[in-house]
Formats: C-alpha cells, sequence, structure tokens
C-alpha cells in the first residue's frame, strides 16, 4: 500500500477553533489514522505548514504539538508548489483577500465561515474560485455531528410526515469579564471588529435548515445587544457595539408546503435543556429533538394526550414519552470527516458539495438578517449563482 503526501498551509490556527478542531482533532488525527484512504488504496498523508504572523506563536504550537514546519511568510508558503491546499481560520475581514491570493497561487482553498463579511465579497470569491478552476470548500461543520445525522435520517426515512414547524435554541451566558473572566474573545462583540451573533451563527443556521430540513426562502430577525459593556483581555472596559442576541423566524420551502423555523441565538441566556444548541423538528406524523450528539423522537401512537388544567400541578412526565434515536454507526468527528472529503475531493475529485458558493449563502442569510432587523420587516433570499 503507497503513501502520497498533500501539503496543506493552515493559517490562522493558532485560535481555539482552529487548533483544537481543525489542526489537531483533524489534520494530527488524520496522520495518527495512517492518512486518507483512496478509492485505489493508497493512503493520503496530509503534511501541514502552520503559518501565522507571529512567529513565536506558530514555532511553540508546532514545537508543541511535533509539526516539522512553521512560517510568519504566508507569501513563501504560497510559492511552494508542495503544499497544494491553503486553509484558513484566521479572521473574516482578511479573508477574502487571502482567498484570493491563495487561488492566485494556484492553490485548492478550504475555509472557516462566514467567508466574508458582505454577500458581494462572498460572491465574488466563489466566482474567482469557479473561474480559476481551483477546488474549493467551506466548513459546515454542524452537518456531521451525530444528532443532526440522525434529525437528516428521520427526514429523509419520512418519520415526520409533512414537516410543520422547526424550533432552535442556541447559546449560554457568556460573562462581562469583571469578577468572571469571559469564555470567548472581545472582538465577538465589536461591530468595527466583525462581530455580531447574527453574522457569526445565522451562517451556520442557512446550511442546517437547507440541508436537514429544507431550504429557507425568507428571513425575519430582531438583533440586541443585551450587555452594553464588557471587560476586554487586557481588564479594560469598551463598549459592545456587536449584536449578543439574535431572535429569528424563517420560511422555509419545503416539499409539501412552507415550513415555519425559529431560532433563538443567545450569549446572554443560561442553559436549562440538554445541549448547548437543540433542534424540535414537529410533524403530522412525529417529533424529533436533536441536540450535538443525542436525538430524541416521539411517534404519534406514542403522543400523549394532554389536558390543560390551571387549577391543578401537571403530573404528566412529558419527557417519559420520548425515545432515543439509536446510533447505528460510529460518529467521528464532524471537523474532521469534512477534511477527510475535501481531501478526497482534490486528490480523486470526489463529489463535494459543500463550496465557497455555499459559503456565500450563508453570508446572504446574515446579511438578510441584518436587514431584517434594520427595517422590521420579512426579507426574501433571491437564488445564488457564479
Amino acid at each position: 500500500m503507497s503513501t502520497e503526501k498533500i501539503g496543506i498551509i493552515m493559517h490562522g490556527v493558532t485560535g481555539r477553533m482552529g487548533m483544537n478542531q481543525h489542526l489537531i482533532r483533524s489534520i494530527l488525527a488524520i496522520r495518527a489514522q495512517g492518512g486518507v484512504t483512496l478509492s485505489n488504496g493508497s493512503q493520503l498523508m496530509p503534511d501541514p505548514i502552520i503559518v501565522g504572523r507571529n512567529r513565536d506563536k506558530v514555532a511553540a504550537l508546532s514545537n508543541q504539538l511535533g509539526i516539522e514546519r512553521f512560517t510568519d511568510d504566508l507569501d513563501a508558503a504560497l510559492s511552494n508548489p508542495y503544499d497544494t491546499i491553503f486553509f484558513d481560520a484566521a479572521s473574516t475581514q482578511l479573508r477574502p483577500t487571502l482567498l484570493k491570493k491563495a487561488i492566485d497561487a494556484g492553490k485548492h482553498v478550504y475555509s472557516e465561515k462566514p467567508v466574508s463579511e458582505g454577500l458581494e465579497d462572498a460572491i465574488a470569491i466563489a466566482r474567482y474560485a469557479k473561474e480559476k478552476g481551483v477546488k474549493n470548500g467551506i466548513v459546515h461543520d454542524k452537518l456531521d455531528l451525530p444528532g443532526l445525522l440522525k434529525l437528516k435520517r428521520l427526514r429523509d426515512s419520512g418519520f415526520f410526515g409533512r414537516i410543520l414547524s422547526v424550533k432552535g435554541e442556541f447559546g449560554y451566558w457568556v460573562f462581562e469579564g469583571d469578577w468572571m473572566p469571559s469564555q470567548r474573545p472581545s472582538w465577538n462583540y465589536r461591530a468595527e471588529d466583525g462581530g455580531g451573533m447574527i453574522s457569526d451563527m445565522l451562517c451556520h443556521w442557512r446550511y442546517v435548515l437547507d440541508n436537514v430540513v429544507a431550504p429557507v426562502k425568507s428571513v425575519s430577525c430582531l438583533g440586541a445587544t443585551h450587555i452594553p459593556a464588557r471587560i476586554d483581555e487586557a481588564g479594560e472596559t469598551y463598549k459592545a457595539t456587536a449584536d449578543d442576541a439574535a431572535y429569528a423566524s424563517f420560511l422555509l420551502d419545503g416539499p409539501e408546503g412552507d415550513i415555519v423555523a425559529h431560532i433563538n441565538s443567545s450569549w446572554c441566556t443560561r442553559v436549562y435543556r440538554d445541549d448547548l444548541v437543540t433542534f424540535q423538528v414537529d410533524g403530522t406524523h412525529g417529533s424529533a429533538i436533536a441536540g450535538l450528539h443525542s436525538c430524541k423522537s416521539q411517534h404519534r401512537v406514542n403522543t400523549p394526550k394532554p389536558v390543560w388544567n390551571p387549577d391543578e400541578p401537571q403530573t404528566m412526565n412529558f419527557q417519559e414519552g420520548w425515545e432515543e434515536v439509536p446510533d447505528n454507526q460510529d460518529f467521528d468527528n464532524g471537523f474532521k470527516v469534512q477534511w477527510e472529503q475535501f481531501l478526497r475531493h482534490v486528490a480523486e475529485d470526489t463529489p463535494w458539495k459543500y463550496t465557497l458558493l455555499e459559503g456565500a449563502k450563508g453570508v446572504q442569510l446574515a446579511e438578510a438578517g441584518y436587514q431584517s432587523w434594520r427595517e422590521r420587516r420579512w426579507v426574501d433570499l433571491e437564488p445564488l449563482e457564479v
């Protein structure tokens, strides 16, 4: 069995998400398992080079993880023909420029989301990648989480009957930074630095709803900045200029009629649910609720018949009527699964749906969410093409 190396420029992986999910739990995990098995039986072995502006940081990370290659010179990395893929997990503001630079260097590109801050830039970079003929992808990690895979399995099996509605709850309390250090970086709460719940999370809800339930065709969104001031990493108080919560309703284009979806997203809420994000789908024949890993369902034959009586305490245990959807398969890390899919796509042109155009759809929904909030109205989504 032969092994072939593939060089990957990994930019912006000194941050939490890039380091943990993409570098350690994806690329290094793929290396530890012996590579990605291709259709001819050979192994494709990722060979990363860590790139970042701070040489000390990338050197320390490389030394910590036993990665031989690192540099603070992005131009030099892009000029090396050995490295065929460019991955970016750094600033959203700089992403379109960096992706274009990588495409000009002949690299295939894979990117975290959002792909840009605005739809015009997102469409432009998706079109540019297509014109230049490079393979391209956007991270869509939640689709390969066990809970959502089970939810999609129920949809595909016809379990729900006609789907009526979707309810989503996402978020947790992010500390302000005074008596308890914040668990998210301060730029998340400054609009001028690219922060904001709508821009951060509606791009996720676009691909989740599109692929797990039905395509999104319209949005009505209300944003809020509930916490007006926070404490940054230096202990200084700063004004929060970005939205820290979003309350969004969506109209989905279901196969048997419109589906109503509503998702609350907040960094100002305390969790009283099974997971940090949950999605409940209700249909004529059954309902299901999924978190990141678990999914529970209730068929219509198992649905209780409650009667509203405000004069007596409720004695019915509603949770008892739901059954756990079994795993029935082994679930790997969602980020790693998608890296393996993209590497196969680059190496042997296997099918790949989640291009930069899909990333642009997420930006489109976020932009429409902000427009809806400003204008206090529903905003329709036009079809996107490149």
